[in-house]
Parts: structure tokens; C-alpha cells; sequence
């Protein structure tokens, strides 16, 4: 879905930094600005006119599709601003008119900004995360497990585009599960060697927890936002239809659409996660 043209990139980075506007970033703005959107090391600001100088950093980026993601999606974020969810919705509207000549739009699902494809009947579609097998190794050390990794989330779009729709969200569910037990053996030593502590204050062993808990626990590490645990709750509740029981009496039909509101989600877990948690070296 991405890079952007230059011209997109030059509309963009005008928004963003909204000289004369109500919401006009100043030049100490936008270096942090790029780092909370986990660009690291963010470039430094080298003092030239702002909106050349963005547009010069997302031509530079373009092919960094996860940057230029975290960043359209930051701008979009309510927790970047005092005022909320007002401002948040100013930027996303005006961005959305300059990307929409390239087919794409920043929506809002359970309150979280994720970066979509304008389908034919103009709604936003979700796909799985671009370039994983970049993004991966920059969060998790471990070759082998990124690319079992890479293996569940290939899997999970041959189920999609057979029509396997049960068999996707499952292995959706498996590769959030996956990446989230990785990140936990890797970067929190007291879970490796404790496990983690349910809500009721029963401890599991790291590998009898389930893909909950560790929701819950990547929360409470401040690795993801709220919305965006609540937001991945529904992966989740599908996920459990693994179960043929637990299917029966949900009583919902699985498509093509729910498959592709679980990859939202996703790309929000995996935005809050390179925005959170530093790069392996």
C-alpha cells in the first residue's frame, strides 16, 4: 500500500506541521515528534523550513513502510495531543483527504488510528502488516522463533485468500500469541523465570499462558496502549474458535471481513510495540 509519491509526501508533511494553523508544530516538535512515532534514531532537525525538511525525512523513509505507517497513525492518535480525540480527528480528516489519491485512509477502529486500503465499495480494508520479515528481527533476537513467526502469519493469508476463514483467525490469533511469548522471554527476566500472574492472582508457567494474559500483561508494561489491548480483544474471542464448541455458541458467521477487522488490530499491536520497545541491537 505504500510509499507514498512525492508530491503525497510533501501534502502530508504540510498537515502535519500546519504552519499558520491552530495546531502549528514548531521546529523542536518535530524531532520528538518522530521519535514517539518510533522512528529511532529519529533524524535531527537541522534547521531548515519545516515542511521541506518532513517531506525530505518521509522520501528518505519511504521504503520503510512501518515508519511512514507509525507516523500517519501517530498524528491521528488522541494521546498525541492535550486536547484528545478533537485534535486527533482534525489531522485525520485532512490527511485522509491527501491520501486518498493514493487509495489509502487512516480509520478508527475501537478508538485506534490503523492505516487501511479504500476497497472498491470505498470502506477500509486491513491486510497483514507490511515487510514483517524486516520489522521482526528488530523486536525479537531470536532467528528461529521470527521465522516461526513469519511461518504463522504466511499461513494465516493462505487461509485468507482460500477462504479458510476459521483457520486464518486462528492463525492470527497463534502469531499475536507467538510474538507476544517471544518479546516476554526476551526482554522481562522475572516472567522467564516466574511466569505471569492472571488477574485473580494465579501464577502460570510461561508456556501454559495464554494469548489474555500476555494482552494483559504487555498493558501493564506500558508496551501497548489501552484501546489498542481492548482493540486486540477480538482477535482474541475468535481466536478461541480453535474450539469447535466455542464456535457453535458464539453463533457468528466468519468472512472475508472478519478476518480482515483481526489484521487491524494487529497492525495496531505491532505499531505500539515498535513504538515502545527499543530495537534489538
Amino acid at each position: 500500500m505504500l510509499p507514498l509519491d512525492d508530491r503525497t509526501a510533501e501534502r502530508v508533511a504540510a498537515v502535519i506541521v500546519d504552519v499558520g494553523g491552530p495546531y502549528e508544530r514548531k521546529s523542536y516538535e518535530l524531532e520528538p515528534l518522530l521519535r514517539r512515532a518510533g522512528w529511532t534514531p529519529a533524524p535531527e532537525y537541522d534547521g531548515t523550513p519545516r515542511v521541506p525538511w518532513l517531506t525530505e525525512q518521509l522520501i528518505e523513509n519511504r521504503d520503510d513502510h512501518a515508519r511512514i505507517e507509525r507516523l500517519l497513525c501517530r498524528v491521528c492518535d488522541p494521546v498525541e495531543y492535550d486536547d484528545g480525540r478533537v485534535i486527533a480527528e482534525q489531522f485525520r480528516e485532512q490527511l485522509n483527504e491527501k491520501l486518498d489519491a493514493e487509495g489509502l485512509v487512516i480509520s478508527l477502529v475501537d478508538g485506534r488510528p490503523v492505516l487501511g486500503e479504500v476497497g472498491a465499495d470505498g470502506a477500509a480494508h486491513y491486510s497483514a502488516p507490511e515487510n514483517l520479515a524486516a520489522r521482526l528481527p528488530l523486536l525479537i533476537a531470536d532467528a528461529t522463533a521470527v521465522d516461526r513467526l513469519l511461518n504463522r502469519a504466511r499461513e494465516a493469508e493462505l487461509c485468507e485468500q482460500a477462504g479458510a476463514h476459521t483457520m486464518a483467525i486462528i492463525g492470527i490469533g497463534s502469531f499475536v500469541e507467538g510474538l507476544l511469548y517471544s518479546l516476554f522471554m526476551e526482554r522481562d527476566e522475572k516472567i522467564r523465570e516466574e511466569g505471569f500472574i492472571g488477574t485473580t492472582g494465579r501464577k502460570f508457567k510461561p508456556d501454559k499462558a495464554g494469548l489474555q494474559i500476555m494482552l494483559d500483561t504487555a498493558h501493564e508494561r506500558d508496551w501497548v496502549q489501552s484501546d489498542a489491548k481492548n482493540f486486540a480483544d477480538h482477535v482474541v474471542e475468535f481466536r478461541n474458535f480453535v474450539h469447535p464448541a466455542a464456535e457453535l455458541r458464539g453463533g457468528v458467521t466468519l468472512d472475508d471481513d472478519t478476518v480482515m477487522m483481526c489484521w487491524a488490530p494487529v497492525r495496531a499491536l505491532l505499531n505500539d510495540l515498535e513504538e515502545h520497545l527499543p530495537a534489538v541491537s
